[in-house]
């Protein structure tokens, strides 16, 4: 039985909202378990129901879709897929993260293509989940019987780190391979992280937990709950009021260090 999708819908436009609806129910895992007429209303519905989907209208009184993605960030993102009559939004919404951009009036065709791309994101999210349930899993376990320890050794895997060397971006079709020790930072935006690496954002669907399991502690510290620097590029480290430090990386980039995370400082002083 194929998993449903559930999926929120926004929109300020009664019509426009019916419309939607009607369309999305030619798609059998689409399941339509809410819809929401404002973006404080939106901001209630994600945090309580937890949608896997939410097709978010752009332009609305009060809270717009931009201000919607903003108050969430901080909570475990669902999937975003903006609806709006403008085109003029459309690097912004990227920029928010969005999975994907449609204007009204939605044509079928470019509806169908959003929501394959909904189901390809939600496939590689419940892999990652699922390797990650097995790393956690083996680091769990006893030692393997002496035996199987001496196949391990004897093989190349046992000599190869246990942290990525790289990280492949999936962006439209298109994939990336970024060499994590060109990474300057990375910050978090709920489920999302931002690579920043020579000069480009590359934007990976990967929570902060995970991410700091692929990378290696050596080079890679946590200086915030949202934020990983990587030492190589540290360049100077600033002390501000309060006792706090501002850290500054080679690219000119300047971070908080959180006074949870101070002692990454210690590697410096």
């Amino acid at each position: 039985m194929t998993k449903k999708i559930r999926t929120l819908l926004v929109d300020d436009e009664p019509l426009a909202l019916r419309g939607l609806q009607i369309r999305l129910e030619e798609f059998d895992d689409i399941e339509i378990i809410g819809t929401c007429a404002n973006g404080r209303e939106a901001i209630k519905a994600i945090k309580t129901e937890k949608p896997d989907l939410v097709f978010l209208d752009i332009q609305m009184p009060g809270f717009d879709g931009f201000a919607v993605v903003k108050s969430l960030i901080r909570e475990e993102l669902p999937l975003i897929v903006f609806v709006t009559a403008y085109d003029n939004y459309a690097i912004q919404a990227f920029e928010s993260h969005a999975l994907d951009y449609l204007l009204k009036p939605v044509e079928e065709d470019r509806l169908a293509q959003s929501i394959q791309r909904v189901r390809e994101q939600l496939q590689e999210r419940l892999a990652i989940e699922q390797n990650a349930r097995l790393v956690d899993l083996m680091r769990s376990m006893d030692e393997p019987p002496e035996e199987l320890s001496e196949i391990i050794n004897n093989t190349e895997l046992s000599a190869s780190s246990p942290f990525e060397s790289h990280l492949s971006i999936k962006d439209r079709g298109q994939i990336t391979r970024v060499d994590v020790s060109t990474i300057d930072w990375i910050d978090a935006a709920g489920d999302y992280m931002c690579l920043h690496a020579e000069g480009k954002t590359h934007i990976l669907r990967e929570t902060m937990k995970n991410m700091v399991k692929r990378l290696n502690p050596e080079i890679f510290q946590r200086v915030h709950r949202s934020t990983i620097i990587n030492l190589n590029k540290v360049k100077e480290l600033r002390p501000t009021s309060g006792g706090k430090y501002e850290i500054v990386l080679d690219g000119g980039a300047e971070l908080q260090v959180s006074r949870n995370y101070r002692d990454v400082i210690a590697r410096f002083l």
